[in-house]
Parts: structure tokens; C-alpha cells; sequence
């Protein structure tokens, strides 16, 4: 096992991860925790993507564009993007320059700033559904475009720090990622087994003419 394939003990670890292939860098993320806003969240679920190298459920899949250019840039920093006209996600840029991978960072467990948290999600009953799935768990930390392009190893407003104490592999397990429209089964999705704010799996099903029909 290399350094740059265990979990990450302390800063420089974590950005020799980051650096690295995204598969495993994908992985070391668990149980690592990311600040903004007044919160923390543990991170639970995450999902790697590969960029231009043959991913075609990557944002980056047909190369270079004005919404996805931090992918292209230094590991480590915040790629911020908007979905369905009313959610942000985070993911972490990883890998060398010009490679365009990055992971999702999918669910975490609110550890810091819970009525905080609360606050911004107030519909919310139970505690594990803060941040289970993405567009919650930045809305739980306040994340938005502001956080487009910053270094999270930085001492900046949103902070991507090592676990206190790293996941085990026999505490990971692995799966198809959620809802992605190619690539459907590649199982680079990483999760901590039996963690209850990791979201629920659902495969992408296209329409077909017909269903769309009879909507």
C-alpha cells in the first residue's frame, strides 16, 4: 500500500490523496470532514468521477467549459455546480492538472454547528437527514457558488480536514453511483456500511416517447 492509498492522518496526507488517481482518493474521503458556515460535517458517501478519461457521466466528459474549468485546475479546490434549477453540490477536484476528475461528496453526518444546521434545514425531523444526499448536505453548511474554485486545504470560509479517525475497509462498501445518465454500473460509488445519513440508491431509468406522454 502506497501513501498516497491510505487514509489520510493529517493535512499533507490528504493532499498527497487529493493529488492521486480519484478512485482512491475517492475512498480516503470518508470520514473526513468538511466546514462551512458555522458546520461540520462527517463525510458518509461520496462518488468519483473521471473526467475526460473515458467517464461519460462526468461533468467534464466532452471537455473544458466555463462551468466545469476548476476541474481542469489544482486537487483540492471546490467544484460548485447548480442542478434542477434549485440545489448546489460540492465536489473535491483531484488528481494532476489537466485531468478533470473529481469526487461528489454525497452524504455526511452533521458533527459541529447542529442548530445551525437545523436552522437552515428546519423541515427536517430526524438529525441523519441534514446532510443524506448532496443538495442537502450543502444546504445544511451554507455552501453555494461563493465556495466555486476555493481551496479546501486552505484556511479559508469551507474546510476539507482529515478524519479524526479514518474508516476501515471492512467499514466501506462500494456500488453503481445515483442516477448518473452513462456509465450506469461502474461501481465508484463509496459509502460507510450501515451508516444511516448515507441516501438511498436509485439507478437512472431514461423516458421512453411514450412515458413522456402520458404524463
Amino acid at each position: 500500500m502506497t501513501r498516497s492509498d491510505r487514509p489520510p492522518a493529517d493535512l499533507a496526507a490528504l493532499a498527497d490523496l487529493l493529488a492521486g488517481p480519484v478512485v482512491p482518493a475517492a475512498r480516503g474521503l470518508l470520514g473526513c470532514r468538511l466546514s462551512a458556515g458555522g458546520v461540520t460535517v462527517r463525510i458518509t458517501e461520496v462518488e468519483a468521477y473521471a473526467g475526460t478519461a473515458g467517464d461519460p457521466a462526468s461533468h467534464a466528459h466532452r471537455g473544458r467549459t466555463p462551468r466545469n474549468a476548476v476541474m481542469f485546475g489544482s486537487a483540492g479546490h471546490a467544484y460548485v455546480y447548480f442542478t434542477y434549477g434549485m440545489h448546489w453540490c460540492v465536489n473535491v477536484v483531484t488528481g494532476p492538472e489537466g485531468e478533470a476528475s473529481a469526487v461528489l461528496l454525497r452524504a455526511g453526518e452533521v458533527v459541529g454547528g447542529l442548530d445551525v444546521a437545523r436552522a437552515r434545514r428546519p423541515a427536517v425531523r430526524r438529525e441523519v437527514d441534514l446532510a443524506r444526499g448532496p443538495a442537502r448536505l450543502c444546504a445544511a453548511l451554507g455552501i453555494d457558488r461563493t465556495a466555486y474554485g476555493l481551496d479546501l486545504l486552505a484556511d479559508g470560509p469551507v474546510r476539507l480536514r482529515p478524519a479524526v479517525e479514518p474508516v476501515p475497509d471492512g467499514a466501506v462498501a462500494a456500488g453503481p453511483r445515483v442516477g448518473v445518465t452513462g456509465a450506469h454500473d461502474v461501481p465508484w460509488r463509496f459509502w460507510i456500511d450501515g451508516d444511516p445519513t448515507v441516501s438511498a440508491y436509485r439507478r437512472h431509468v431514461p423516458r421512453t416517447r411514450g412515458q413522456a406522454g402520458a404524463r
